[in-house]
């Protein structure tokens, strides 16, 4: 009974594996974030160690070091980017909101928007980075292309975002110390099914090779036979 409990075929032991995987990607991911600056090579990395492990492929911790590694330098300009376009933004919300000149709340309302379009962006921008290879410039534009073109996905993922930011605001530090602890990478390996789904449909699926005739089938037999016969003779000799 025992053998069959810890079977890596028993799905409850696969949740509580895949769990403590989430948990130690969560560690990492918070280790390599405390400089603040690279909180961006740091989230890439578990986006795509927990986009790896959904397929378990690799090792989570060989995963996250590999592509800390690689987007070290592109993830951390742009999140240095959107740290600069984040405090513009809180500085211009802040501004008009206590500003009571004519047409404040038009322009404060236009910062909302924006506001709201960069959130929807950044949801993105480091799945984007974690899985394809393009400049700075274009990374950032299909932060800005793909949620909208997904709208379905987008939506999922600006809740559960939203839910998890939402409970640690309003409820007892317990919340917070568990988000840190496990909540982040748990979050990370939810929202990675909503970026494989989005992904899969801009990766061309490799083409499956066109079934063979009747005549092409034969020949192939025929060519197989004669090199098995060559093949004995030689042995013969």
């Amino acid at each position: 009974m025992l053998k069959s409990i810890f079977s890596p075929d028993n799905p409850v032991f696969r949740f509580f594996i895949k769990l403590g995987y989430c948990w130690w990607l969560n560690i990492l991911w918070l280790a390599t974030s405390l400089p603040i600056i690279t909180i961006g090579a740091s989230t890439t990395a578990l986006i795509y160690s927990c986009c790896k492990l959904h397929s378990d492929d690799g090792y989570p911790t060989v995963n996250f070091f590999h592509s800390f590694k690689e987007n070290f330098k592109q993830a951390t300009a742009i999140w240095l980017i959107y740290l600069a376009a984040g405090a513009a933004l809180a500085v211009s919300l802040i501004f008009w909101n206590r500003s009571g000149m004519q047409g404040g709340m038009i322009a404060q309302g236009l910062a909302w928007a924006i506001t709201l379009i960069y959130v929807v962006s950044l949801s993105y921008v480091f799945a984007i980075q974690s899985k394809f290879v393009n400049p700075i410039s274009r990374t950032i534009l299909y932060s800005f292309l793909l949620p909208f073109r997904n709208l379905k996905e987008t939506i999922l993922i600006l809740i559960s975002i939203g839910a998890v930011v939402y409970f640690n605001v309003t409820t007892v530090f317990a919340v917070n110390f568990w988000t840190l602890n496990l909540g982040v990478g748990l979050l990370t390996y939810l929202l990675s099914v909503f970026y494989i789904n989005v992904f899969n449909r801009y990766i061309p699926k490799p083409e499956e090779p066109a079934p063979l005739s009747e005549e092409e089938a034969e020949k192939a037999l025929d060519e197989a036979a004669e090199n098995l016969k060559k093949m004995f003779d030689e042995r013969g000799e």
